[in-house]
């Protein structure tokens, strides 16, 4: 496994559960708000107090998320504790990369996207691939590696950063995402969600700290 990004610098989060930065029908028609209150009050929830539970009374309870993924993800011993931790730190920044308006990246950003995929237009059509592509439950990813952007996938609850990759934006193609309102139909969600609700300014902060 290649070297994880030290917990410092991708942040510190809180073993709480953060405020949705939007209304749950912010995202409607793409999300609807029943889906929203139950993958967020149901699914993201369920993770952070299960992984309460996993490390009440041990030196765990006073890290931050970023800091127990990092100490857990290549224990397989912890790999429940990961798993929970990976979650819901996933979905904290998955509700992020999110955004009810229709935006565009400019600036450092802009250029980077050109010269890595040679436009914006590419660029979301490789994030729409690589999110629809992830076989069963996973993630879709655009990431910085090695100086280079790239559309990724990870696997059940994997998260970029512990391969060395500083991620940008996320999409969640667990069913639970968007079952309720696409049912099978994975990669028409993804691609509406792609073209018009990434949070290109979410997005832009990553890659300054990158």
């Amino acid at each position: 496994m290649p070297t994880a990004i030290t917990a410092d610098r991708i942040g510190h989060s809180p073993l709480a559960q953060p405020p949705l930065p939007y209304a749950e029908t912010a995202l409607e028609p793409v999300i609807s708000a029943k889906t929203i209150a139950f993958h967020y009050g149901k699914h993201h929830k369920g993770y952070f107090d299960t992984l309460l539970k996993l490390v009440g009374d041990t030196p765990m309870a006073d890290r931050s998320l970023e800091e127990i993924i990092v100490a857990t993800a290549s224990d397989a011993g912890q790999r429940k504790i990961f798993n929970n931790a990976a979650q819901a730190w996933n979905h904290n920044f998955y509700w992020n990369s999110l955004t009810s308006d229709h935006q565009a990246p400019d600036g450092v950003l802009a250029a980077a996207i050109d010269r890595d995929f040679g436009s914006l237009d590419a660029c979301k059509t490789a994030l729409a691939e690589a999110s629809i592509a992830q076989f069963g439950t996973g993630w879709g990813w655009l990431v910085v590696d090695n100086g280079t952007l790239k559309a990724v996938s990870t696997e059940d609850a994997d998260v970029p950063f512990v391969h060395g990759q500083v991620p940008l934006l996320t999409v969640d193609v667990w069913e639970h995402a968007y079952y309720l309102d696409y049912q099978n139909r994975r990669p028409d969600h993804v691609k509406t969600l792609v073209d018009g609700h990434m949070n290109w300014a979410f997005a832009a902060r990553n890659f300054a700290n990158a």
